[in-house]
């Protein structure tokens, strides 16, 4: 199996800090308005969501695991709710590359495989390098093509 890159850490980390900074100004706004909330009690509140955020992150980053298999790709993830998911490659539509903004930044990029069907119809893989992320897409569109006369049940 293989994992992500470890860069991808530093983005989960970062989106869990945005989050105990977004609580943290959301309790700011009730001890204004509503009720006097010790400061000590905020602190402790954002503080325990930024730990637990880091925690997350470092998590995620070592169950997130993915493999070409003959005939699917398999990705394992998830931390409080594990999930394995098997994509038969006869079931593939198309494969993006995506790089957004902080990744980039970061010198990461996600795949993204858009699958036949309307519930859950595409997988994401996120925290690859560029270079990882096109030869995957790269792979993947020969894979699927070379499936396309196989029977998709």
């Amino acid at each position: 199996m293989e994992s992500l890159h470890s860069r991808i850490r530093l983005l989960w980390i970062a989106q869990g800090a945005i989050t105990a900074i977004v609580l943290g100004v959301i309790l700011a706004a009730v001890d204004r308005w509503l009720t006097d909330v010790p400061t000590a009690v905020m602190a402790g509140v954002v503080g325990l969501a930024l730990v637990l955020g880091i925690v997350y992150a470092v998590r995620l980053y070592q169950v997130w695991q993915f493999e070409l298999q003959p005939d699917a790709l398999y990705l394992e993830r998830g931390v409080v709710t594990f999930v394995e998911t098997a994509v038969p490659f006869v079931r593939v539509q198309h494969v993006d590359t995506q790089f957004g903004p902080i990744e980039r930044a970061l010198g990461l990029s996600s795949v993204v495989v858009y699958t036949a069907g309307t519930r859950n119809a595409d997988v994401r893989i996120p925290g690859l390098t560029p270079d990882r992320a096109r030869d995957l897409q790269d792979t993947l569109r020969e894979l699927a093509v070379e499936s396309e006369a196989d029977d998709a049940v």
